[in-house]
């Protein structure tokens, strides 16, 4: 699990590839501090594992359904990548709970200033996803851990400080760039649990309910 706190932007150094199977090696130096072999790094968002260290760096597999729903597929040697590793159970949980489980793609359809902030127009390639976009909720971009400001039918918009565009790959992001989106996780569960009930009929007579009838039934959606 992560907070959506990045702690470095690293460099692609190397990329093997196999079809749409990836091989990255990473130059790092904060996240490499205490990283051991089998942890967990989050990767412009996507939750990876070290596989090797060496010389100032560490390699990652990405498997062919990573290549495919996020925007790893597009690096190259050189590309910047926000890097953040997996949080410590007595750490602070300064922003929020992120898996690193990519939802989907977006496209940075602008990009503004509004005084000392940066605001960034984002239009996710699956709608669906934004039934999840609240404003003043969260949302991971590229895995950093943000406030949605406002979310129309075919944006939202996220204001960042000047101390995240300096210390992430923002700063050279783009218009018409392709960013990681991972929605709250507390979102998703409501969701799957009250569409699991839609999706249950009428009990017969005499059997238990579901927990999810349970719950719909409590709280006034059944």
């Amino acid at each position: 699990m992560f907070t959506g706190l990045v702690e470095e932007v690293g460099q692609i150094r190397r990329i093997g590839r196999k079809g749409e199977a990836l091989v990255l090696n990473i130059g790092a130096s904060v996240v490499l501090e205490d990283l051991k072999i089998g942890d967990s790094v989050a990767v412009n968002g996507v939750c990876l594992t070290a596989t090797t260290l060496e010389g100032g760096g560490f390699t990652a597999d990405v498997m062919p359904e990573t290549y495919r729903h996020t925007n790893l597929s597009q690096l190259q040697s050189g590309s910047k990548v926000n890097l953040e590793r997996a949080m410590l159970s007595g750490g602070r949980f300064g922003g929020h709970i992120v898996q690193g489980h990519v939802d989907g793609t977006g496209v940075i359809v602008r990009i503004t200033r509004d005084q000392n902030a940066v605001v960034f127009e984002i239009r996710p390639d699956d709608s669906e996803l934004f039934k999840f976009l609240i404003p003043k909720g969260s949302v991971t971009v590229d895995g950093i851990s943000l406030t949605v400001v406002q979310a129309t039918s075919g944006s939202f918009t996220v204001s960042i400080i000047p101390h995240t565009i300096g210390e992430t790959v923002l700063h050279v992001k783009k218009p018409g760039d392709t960013v990681n989106i991972e929605c709250d996780i507390l979102g998703k569960y409501v969701d799957h649990l009250l569409q699991y009930g839609k999706g249950h009929a009428e009990t017969p007579t005499g059997k238990p309910r579901s927990m999810s009838e349970e719950f719909l039934s409590n709280h006034g959606f059944a």
